[in-house]
């Protein structure tokens, strides 16, 4: 089950050792936010503080890019990402991409 897949940021896990390298997987995603939130959060810019459908929207991305991330890691037969990071970027007005990135592996205990 591609949940079961460990994903860590670091290069090592402690007490586990890579046994196989299958190369880079990516897991991406693009949101883009509605009008609702648009005025909202213009409003909020207005005032300042958190803006709390910004908020859910790149945690939102972030979630769907990591499962994204295990699927791809799961179809190579990996069952850890190490070195796993994120990149956003806007790819047109109002429109996100989230990308979550990192090397597929096999791991076992030591």
């Amino acid at each position: 089950m591609a949940a079961d897949i460990l994903v860590v940021t670091t290069e090592n896990i402690p007490g586990y050792h890579v046994t196989a390298v299958y190369g880079e997987v990516f897991g991406v995603t693009s949101r883009s936010r509605d009008i609702v939130s648009n005025i909202g959060a213009g409003l909020k810019t207005l005032v300042g503080g958190k803006i709390g459908a910004m908020t859910t929207l790149v945690e939102t991305s972030r979630n769907e890019s990591i499962q994204n991330l295990r699927d791809a890691a799961q179809a190579k037969g990996a069952n850890a990402v190490v070195m796993m990071r994120f990149d956003t970027e806007a790819i047109m007005e109002g429109v996100s991409a989230t990308v979550a990135y990192g090397t597929a592996v096999t791991i076992e205990a030591n």
